[in-house]
């Protein structure tokens, strides 16, 4: 090394004093390096160190390696082939990265093909494993059966690669949840006949697939069958059974189902619980109800909203309005949340209870505004409590303050109040409505079902349902002021 570069290597490491007061001295420390010491702090590079970069470097190269890949697959007109072709070879990661790809994008007649081209560039490739994962795959969509089987011919004809349990389940699975069981069972006779004991897993996927569509016969024939050959049920297979006989509203063969699970102490799934749950909402079977629903929060499950609504039907046909509150509190925060709440105390003709619960939804109302439903269930609460004063005041703020969106319910509710009430006047609402034109719009109906279930229709839509169901076909058309036109036109005819 020169004496240049050496004194800007130098002048670099250390401190520009010493370097300038005295430059022979370091030129000598130079000549002589075994008398400088490296500082503690700075220790030379380990070999772990250098392994460490070296393997970052190589993930760095294969995360931009598989973006890469990803960003030509979607490219218009891409040929996996070729760009396998192009690229020499793939990594097993990138080979089933390129198969996720295709899967998602639904572009599932690119995966035997390119698996094909792939396993021949090495023939360690050519196994069980692979084959595998295959074919699952395949399984797992209904329109890719045909290729399933091929792969697995191709397994067994030209490689000699006996299958797996794995590979039948899923080609019985895939043919049961088609619907087609004669393919499903002549697959678990070949395995028999291959050597490969079938196991519990294996006939839930024909139980499966039986209840799917209906067949419980069949059912009770696929389990008594699974047992005659030794495959005793598990905690899966119970679960299934309890929920294959919910389905089908086989509320006797659902309960021993369930009984044979919890004697047996097998742990019970959550979604089997939902399942019956909404068996038991179905029927309105209303204490098996709600002691499902308490295991149910107990599990911490979210239920959807079309299951909650069904729950809360039963509570409105039995009159136990009081549950609708608590229904209301036990799902996460919503607009139904909201209106079940207020039902419960519309229902119960509670003032304090609407009061508390209007106050709760007020101060939540500056993140969202009130639904059109919340507003309907409190102003026909206030109507049901002879509060028309509340009522006034409320229907001049909904549109102004509170932003919500009017519908025919809202209308409906002020009409029947002007015809039907003494002392009350609606004709400065209705004017107010005129001016700003929304008499005018399309009539829409927006509030829940849930609210004419609990609280009933009034006249106004009663008279609105008949006028609609006698010219269903210019109903797009109509708007407020002509529904409000033929209501009063065929009362005065009535009378």
């Amino acid at each position: 090394m020169s004496f240049v570069v050496m004194e800007n290597l130098t002048a670099q490491f250390l401190p520009p004093p010493l370097w300038n007061s005295n430059t022979r001295l370091l030129t000598s420390l130079i000549a002589k390096p075994n008398l400088i010491s490296l500082p503690n702090s700075l220790p030379p590079l380990s070999l772990d160190c250098s392994k460490t970069l070296s393997t970052s470097l190589l993930s760095d190269h294969h995360h931009r390696f598989l973006n890469s890949l990803r960003r030509r697959l979607s490219h218009p007109g891409s040929c996996p082939l070729r760009l396998l072709q192009e690229d020499g070879d793939w990594s097993k990661d990138q080979f089933f990265a390129a198969i996720r790809f295709f899967r998602h994008s639904s572009r599932l007649h690119h995966i035997l093909p390119v698996f094909d081209a792939w396993k021949k560039l090495e023939p360690s490739r050519i196994n069980e494993a692979n084959y595998e994962k295959i074919i699952s795959l395949l399984c797992a969509e209904r329109s890719m059966m045909d290729e399933a089987v091929r792969a697995l011919q191709s397994m067994t004809h030209d490689y000699k690669i006996n299958p797996s349990l794995r590979i039948y389940n899923s080609i019985i699975r895939g043919y049961a949840d088609d619907g087609k069981f004669e393919e499903a069972l002549s697959f678990l006779n070949e395995m028999k006949e291959n050597g490969v004991s079938p196991e519990t897993e294996t006939y839930d996927g024909l139980i499966e697939g039986y209840g799917k569509r209906g067949m419980y016969d069949e059912i009770v024939s696929c389990v008594e069958r699974m047992e005659s050959e030794g495959c005793v049920r598990d905690g899966v297979s119970y679960n299934l059974l309890v929920r294959e006989f919910a389905r089908g509203g086989l509320l006797g063969r659902m309960e021993r189902m369930y009984q044979s699970l919890m004697s047996r102490k097998m742990t019970v799934e959550p979604v089997t619980l939902v399942s019956m749950l909404e068996t038991y909402a179905e029927f309105g079977v209303l204490e098996k109800m709600e002691e499902t629903y308490d295991k149910v929060m107990r599990f911490g499950i979210c239920l959807d909203e079309e299951l909650v609504r069904r729950l809360a039907c039963v509570y409105i046909d039995n009159f136990m309005f009081s549950r609708l509150d608590d229904l209301g509190r036990g799902i996460r925060r919503s607009d139904l949340a909201w209106c079940l709440r207020g039902l419960c105390h519309a229902c119960l003709v509670s003032r304090k209870g609407l009061d508390c619960v209007v106050k709760e939804r007020s101060e939540e109302a500056g993140r969202v505004p009130w639904s059109t439903s919340f507003a309907n269930i409190v102003l026909l609460a206030y109507s049901k409590m002879g509060d028309f004063r509340s009522v006034e005041l409320l229907l001049t703020q909904l549109q102004r303050r509170r932003s919500v969106k009017l519908d025919l319910v809202t209308v409906g509710i002020v009409f029947d109040l002007s015809v039907g009430v003494a002392g009350f006047d609606g004709t400065a609402v209705f004017m107010s409505w005129k001016k700003s034109g929304f008499l005018d719009k399309a009539a829409e109906m927006k509030t829940d079902p849930l609210v004419h279930a609990a609280l009933g229709e009034g006249q106004f839509l009663r008279s609105c349902n008949e006028v609609m169901k006698q010219s269903l076909e210019e109903s797009k058309s109509w708007t407020y002021q002509y529904l409000l036109e033929v209501v009063v036109k065929n009362q005065k005819t009535e009378t």
